[in-house]
C-alpha cells in the first residue's frame, strides 16, 4: 500500500474515513478482498507470495494498513513481511499504542503501520518514527513518515478535506473517494528529484495513481466506519493498464 488519506473522527457520522492505494509490481500474485478461511475473522486481500496483507479489518471492527520505505523499490528484504504486522493486529486483543510499542522493528524491512480499534488509532515506522496516539484530524501516508508533505500526500489531504466539508450534514458515498484516487497527475519534477530512481519511474510513482508495464496502483480500497462501529469496505482492482478488472464491497456490523 503506497497512498493513504484517512481521517479520524473529523465527520459527525464517522470514526474513521480512509482511501488507500496500493502500488505493486504487477507479477506479485495476490486474492482479492475476501473473508480469510483460515482466519475467518480477517477480511482482507492477501499477498501470494508472503502470506500477509497490505490492508485489513477484522468482525470486531478492528482496522490496520502498512505502507513500505521507498527504498524497497531498490532492494528485496529477506526478512519477514511486512504483512505480518497488519494480521497480528487483526487477530490481537492489544489496544494500538501497545501494539505498535511491541512490535521488533529490526525484523522487517522498511514500513509504517497504522492501526486502530474502536476510536483509538496509532502510528509507527521502524524508519524512525515513534509509536504514538492519534489525535482526530485528517492525515496522510504514503512510502516515508506520516504527513511527509510530498504532492500526492497533500493533494490526497487536500481532496479529502474538501469531501468531508461538502458532506459534513449528509452520508458519505465511495464515489467520491476512488475519485480521488484515481489521480494520475504527477509531481512537479522537484517532488522527486533525489530518489535514486530512473527518472521516468520517480515521475510515474509521484502520483496518486499510478500505471506503468511492471509496477503500478493494483488496488484503490474504501473504508468507512460510522460513528456506531458499522463498517463499509469497498475494493476495486486495476490491471497493468490501469483498467478496472474487478471490485468488491463488504459491510458489517462490528
Amino acid at each position: 500500500m503506497c497512498l493513504v488519506a484517512f481521517a479520524l473522527k473529523a465527520h459527525p457520522d464517522y470514526r474513521l474515513v480512509l482511501a488507500a492505494n496500493r502500488d505493486e509490481f504487477h507479477n506479485r500474485p495476490a486474492e482479492p478482498l475476501h473473508w480469510w478461511p483460515d482466519r475467518p475473522d480477517v477480511l482482507a486481500g492477501r499477498d501470494l507470495k508472503a502470506g500477509g496483507t497490505w490492508l485489513g479489518v477484522s468482525r470486531t471492527g478492528r482496522f490496520a494498513t502498512v505502507t513500505n520505505y521507498r527504498e524497497d523499490l531498490q532492494r528485496e528484504h529477506r526478512g519477514r513481511s511486512r504483512g505480518e504486522v497488519v494480521t497480528g493486529f487483526l487477530t490481537s486483543t492489544s489496544n494500538p499504542l501497545q501494539y505498535c510499542n511491541n512490535l521488533e522493528p529490526g525484523n522487517f524491512a522498511g514500513f509504517s503501520l497504522l492501526a486502530i480499534a474502536g476510536e483509538a488509532a496509532a502510528y509507527v515506522s521502524n524508519r524512525g518514527d515513534e509509536a504514538r496516539e492519534l489525535a482526530p484530524g485528517v492525515y496522510g501516508l504514503s512510502n516515508a513518515s506520516l504527513d511527509t508533505p510530498w504532492s500526492k500526500v497533500v493533494r490526497s489531504k487536500a481532496a479529502l478535506q474538501s469531501l468531508l466539508r461538502e458532506h459534513k450534514e449528509r452520508e458519505l458515498e465511495p464515489g467520491p473517494l476512488f475519485e480521488m484516487l484515481s489521480d494520475a497527475e504527477p509531481a512537479p519534477g522537484d517532488d522527486y528529484a533525489g530518489t535514486g530512481l530512473s527518472p521516468g519511474l520517480a515521475r510515474a510513482v509521484s502520483a496518486p495513481f499510478i500505471s506503468t508495464a511492471d509496477y503500478g496502483t493494483r488496488c484503490s480500497t474504501v473504508v468507512l466506519v460510522s460513528s456506531s462501529g458499522a463498517v463499509e469496505i469497498y475494493e476495486r482492482r486495476f490491471d497493468r493498464f490501469g483498467a478496472l478488472e474487478g471490485e468488491s464491497r463488504f459491510s458489517f456490523a462490528s
